[in-house]
C-alpha cells in the first residue's frame, strides 16, 4: 500500500531542532514519507545562529524538479525561504501544485536572527500568500503581514482577516507568546476555530512553529480535513513541549517522537 508522501521546502537546522530536520523528523512520526528542498544553511544550535547562506535558486529549483517528477506529494510546507528569488521560484512553480500548500513565514529564528530580508517579504505577500492553502504565522508575523500590533485574541482575528486578502483561503495565527493559555486560532471559510491548551513552562522550545506545521501537513497528505489536522498537530505539539528530551545548553528542542491519541 502507497504510502502518503509530504514535502518540506525549508532551511537547514544542523542541531536537528527545526528547520528541514525538525520537518522530517515530524512526518516520519506521523506516518507519512518525507521529502524535502533545502533552501538555505545555516550555522545554529541551542544558543545561537552563527551564519545564514541561502542556496542558489538553480539549486532550489533543480532540488525541487527532481522530488516532483518522481515523488510527488500529497502536501508541501514551505519554511525559511531567506531571498526574494526563492520565494519568487517557489510561487511560481506553486501555481501547477495539485496539492495543498502550507505556508509557514519563517522570519526570524528562536535567537533573533532574521531568516528573510524585506524584499522577501515583500514578495511572500504579494506572490506566495496567493497560492497557499494555509498560512501559519506566529504573533509578530501575523503583525507584519497585517500591518498591525497583535497582542491580543481580538487582535489574532483581525489579523487573520486581513491576510486572507492576499488570497490565502485559511491562516492560522499561533498564540504561543500571548499570556496564559496557549491559544491558537484558524480562520477558515469566514469561520474561526479556536484551539486551546494549557501553557507549559519550559525553555526548550526550538523548533515548535516547524513541528507544527509539519505535522498540519503531514496530517493534510493523508486526507485529512484541515480543521480536524489542525486539531491533531495542536495536540502533537503540546504532547512533543510536555516530553521535551531535554538536549542543548539553550533552547532545546522539543520531542518528536511523541505519542498522542487519535
Amino acid at each position: 500500500m502507497a504510502i502518503p508522501v509530504a514535502l518540506t521546502i525549508a532551511g537547514s537546522d544542523p542541531s536537528g531542532g527545526a528547520g528541514i530536520q525538525a520537518d522530517l523528523k515530524t512526518f516520519h512520526q506521523r506516518g507519512v514519507y518525507g521529502t524535502g528542498v533545502i533552501t538555505l544553511l545555516t550555522v545554529q544550535n541551542t544558543r545561537r545562529v552563527s551564519a545564514v547562506r541561502v542556496i542558489d535558486r538553480e539549486l532550489v529549483a533543480a532540488q525541487l524538479d527532481a522530488v516532483l517528477e518522481d515523488i510527488p506529494p500529497a502536501a508541501a510546507k514551505t519554511g525559511a525561504l531567506g531571498d526574494q528569488e526563492i520565494v519568487r521560484l517557489i510561487a511560481d512553480k506553486a501555481q501547477e501544485f495539485s496539492f495543498p500548500l502550507v505556508v509557514d513565514p519563517v522570519m526570524i529564528s528562536k535567537h533573533g536572527q532574521t531568516l528573510m530580508t524585506e524584499r522577501a517579504r515583500i514578495a511572500l505577500a504579494e506572490f506566495l500568500l496567493p497560492r497557499a492553502f494555509l498560512v501559519t504565522p506566529n504573533l509578530a508575523e501575523a503583525g507584519e503581514l497585517a500591518g498591525m500590533r497583535v497582542a491580543a485574541v481580538d487582535d489574532m482575528i483581525e489579523a487573520a482577516i486581513r491576510i486572507t486578502r492576499f488570497g490565502t483561503p485559511a491562516v492560522l495565527v499561533k498564540g504561543g507568546h500571548l499570556e496564559g493559555e496557549a491559544v491558537d486560532l484558524l480562520y477558515w471559510k469566514g469561520n474561526v476555530t479556536y484551539y486551546r491548551s494549557p501553557r507549559i513552562i519550559t525553555v526548550h522550545t526550538h523548533g515548535t512553529g516547524c513541528t507544527f506545521s509539519a505535522c498540519i501537513t503531514a496530517e493534510l497528505a493523508k486526507g485529512r480535513e484541515l480543521p480536524e489536522a489542525v486539531g491533531i498537530a495542536k495536540r502533537y505539539i503540546a504532547k512533543a513541549i510536555e516530553t521535551v528530551p531535554n538536549l542543548g545548553q539553550g533552547s532545546g528542542p522539543v520531542n518528536h517522537h511523541a505519542l498522542i491519541d487519535e
